[in-house]
């Protein structure tokens, strides 16, 4: 599947093991569309962090999640759109870690959300089953707002060899 590439590819050796090479954009996606579970980083109202972990998808190169409208990811998304993602392994000398830096964007399209509805049934199994109305992703504790988030810089930590691979988009 095509994808857009990164406009610069940079190998920091600053934290990256000599026989290191800079990390494949394409293989990142892989690992992205691949990856169950991720880490979403958002800024509190008053700047404290928050982190929790989620389920995302990744299609049309952008990573999607979706949230309950008042846990509080969406809470901090209302007043700053800002977020990290991340994704990986807890081993130390093996795997691959990802970070992908933007801007989540709240996806409304009835039709669009059809589609992703159904990517994330397909990824995560018939207990991720959402309908859509309205805008959103109907479920028992009320609607699930959905998110892009389009890179505008990611990072692949590789562990065998160690390299920190800065991706950027313009």
């Amino acid at each position: 599947m095509a994808h857009k590439e990164p406009s610069s590819t940079d190998l920091d050796a600053r934290y990256s093991d000599p026989r290191a090479a800079a990390g494949d954009w394409a293989d990142a996606v892989t690992r992205l569309t691949e990856a169950e579970v991720f880490w979403l980083s958002t800024v509190r109202p008053d700047g404290r962090p928050h982190v929790t972990p989620l389920l995302a998808v990744w299609q049309r190169d952008a990573l999607y999640f979706c949230s309950g409208e008042r846990e509080r990811k969406v809470l901090n998304l209302n007043e700053n759109r800002e977020v990290v993602l991340t994704t990986g392994t807890n081993a130390l000398g093996e795997g691959h870690d990802l970070v992908v830096e933007g801007e989540a964007v709240r996806v409304t399209d009835d039709a669009r959300l059809r589609e992703l509805a159904a990517l994330w049934e397909c990824k995560y199994g018939s207990a991720w089953h959402f309908d859509v109305k309205d805008g959103a992703f109907g479920g028992a504790e009320g609607p699930a707002l959905v998110f892009g988030v389009t890179p505008r810089t990611a990072f692949g930590f590789a562990k065998s060899p160690y390299g920190q691979t800065r991706w950027r988009f313009v």
